[in-house]
């Protein structure tokens, strides 16, 4: 059985309990449109000729893998790199902190990498691998998942990366690990959003760790968006000897992708995306459509629930919802207690477990069992919903936080340029309310993370138009709840005519390649190693 990758959360497709609140940022480009305002133009061949030779000529010193960093996270199963007879190694990129002054202040980004396994004369190059977020250390995930990709591996060098703001890249921290304890146990929304004074609470929290990621990285914050991390890739690609980026992105990895095929379309080369954004959504359009992705899922899960036995929800999905939500309303007002008597089953914690699960249909047989100890009417135990919620927000079982989560709102907000307000959210809740009446609200008040960040974001919505490359391979699985199916089709006319071909896996999950369908991994194998597209449309039922 294939294992769901821990990180693809999704920006613009992703869903991340900050401060009790969900953040979905939505992103978009008007379809084969002129770049948006505050967007990159597109550039001719690569920009590479304004670095320093310093920076273009720089030898990647790859070497013996040291132990992970905190900021970088952990992932149960990842082969340690420094083991004897690792195949990875890693190195640091140095490239510039602003690329609008290439001469002034660098920063190093973190690289793995492993050789192709195959004869050199089948070797293709570097498949360069994102896995999602944003905020996911590449470092870490990567040799977690090498054993998926060991057909590509054989003609491949298999890279990833931490990106500039994340895990050991400049990782973005504002809070320590006990605040940030304190931080995704608070509530997940305000108890009554027609109250002042609990609206008040609730931003006030908000701005609260806006004002310490500005105390703590203020100097790095405006140089964590999309477009310069995809600039970071083309210096990436150079350095590593090769003419054209072969590229594998999930998640919030799409989003990187078409914007780095925008920036570069004459640098492109194989590009698989899976697990595709909706790049022509406005932020709340985005979150809007996370609800009711979600909410597919967790219907989805309760009827598969509802079919077993021992399934702690009943035999009827629709009571099974309304046992859940009264789950998650009763943990408002009274935490559960857990394993840990320091750290009780919060409403909060409970909605990212359960959000957690629906990943991936590998994660339902914990969230049944947590949701059975938790309707223990005799001994009520939170521990599993809880551990699921800590993976939601990058906590390692040592107690360390990783910066996924920090990360992933500095990017969202170097990013996107709406700022919306308390009575933005509180217009548009009803149908949040109607999308998912477990995940909307909590989506719908997430739209605030940015309101009081201290930055500009960089547009409304990113430009993906990247005419003039080669042919891209789009997936699209039907049950996702973080990137919704319809996104892929977005994205395919948003490229431009002939930019893209699209495959739809059907099925449940976030990402197919792993998902273990074979239909989908021969074709992308096809493609990656010999060249060759599917056909436009393809569906694959297994």
């Amino acid at each position: 059985m294939s294992r769901a990758p821990q990180l693809p959360f999704r920006r613009r497709a992703g869903t991340l309990l900050a401060a009790g609140a969900v953040l979905v940022a939505g992103c978009g480009a008007g379809v084969g449109s002129a770049p948006a305002p505050g967007a990159a133009a597109p550039i001719t061949g690569d920009d590479l000729g304004d670095l320093p030779a310093a920076l273009t000529g720089q030898d990647l010193s790859w070497g013996a893998c040291g132990e992970a960093e905190e900021t970088q996270g952990e992932d149960a199963g990842t082969p340690t790199p420094v083991e004897a007879g690792s195949p990875w190694e890693c190195a640091d990129l140095t490239v510039p902190l602003d690329w609008e002054d290439p001469e002034g202040e660098t920063l190093d980004i973190a690289l793995i990498r492993s050789r192709a396994t195959g004869p050199e004369a089948d070797r293709i190059g570097s498949l360069i691998f994102n896995f999602g977020g944003p905020g996911g250390s590449g470092v870490v995930t990567l040799p977690a998942f090498g054993p998926e990709y060991s057909t590509l591996h054989e003609r491949y060098d298999l890279v990833s990366f931490d990106p500039r703001g994340v895990g050991a890249s400049s990782g973005v921290v504002c809070l320590d690990d006990a605040e940030l304890d304190e931080w995704f146990a608070a509530p997940l929304t305000p108890a009554d959003p027609g109250d002042d004074g609990e609206v008040a609470a609730y931003t006030d929290r908000l701005a609260s760790f806006a004002d310490a990621c500005e105390e703590r990285q203020g100097d790095l914050l405006p140089h964590l968006t999309t477009t310069a991390t995809a600039r970071d890739l083309n210096l990436l690609r150079h350095v590593l000897g090769d003419e054209r980026m072969h590229y594998f992105g999930i998640s919030y990895g799409t989003e990187l992708g078409a914007v780095t095929a925008h920036l570069y379309p004459e640098r492109m080369g194989r590009v698989v995306l899976d697990a595709v954004v909706d790049p022509t959504m406005t932020d709340a359009e985005s979150a809007l459509g996370q609800a009711r992705g979600f909410q597919l899922a967790l219907g989805n899960f309760l009827a598969d629930c509802a079919g077993e036995d021992d399934c702690p929800l009943g035999g009827d999905p629709a009571e099974g919802e309304r046992i859940l939500a009264e789950l998650l309303e009763g943990l408002r007002g009274e935490p559960m207690p857990t394993a840990d008597p320091q750290r009780p089953l919060t409403q909060s914690l409970a909605w990212s477990g359960l959000a957690q699960s629906l990943y991936s249909q590998d994660f339902w047989p914990f969230l049944t069992e947590g949701l059975g100890d938790a309707l223990d009417e005799e001994n009520p135990d939170g521990t599993i919903l809880r551990i699921l919620g800590d993976a939601m927000h990058g906590r390692s079982s040592d107690g360390s936080y990783s910066t996924l989560q920090s990360s992933f709102v500095a990017i969202n907000c170097a990013d996107s340029s709406v700022r919306y307000t308390v009575e933005d959210v509180r217009e548009r809740l009803p149908e949040f309310r109607e999308a998912s009446p477990i995940f909307g609200e909590g989506m719908a008040w997430g739209m605030l993370t940015c309101t009081e960040w201290p930055v500009e974001g960089e547009a409304e919505r990113p430009t993906v138009n990247a005419e003039g490359a080669a042919p891209m391979l789009l997936i699209g699985t039907t049950g996702d709840p973080a990137t919704p199916y319809e996104g892929t089709a977005a994205m395919k006319e948003a490229l431009g005519e002939g930019v893209a071909v699209e495959l739809t896996r059907q099925g449940e999950g976030h990402g197919a390649y792993t998902g273990g369908s074979r239909c989908v991994s021969r074709a992308v194998d096809r493609y990656l190693l010999d060249g060759e597209l599917p056909e436009d449309g393809l569906v694959c039922a297994d």
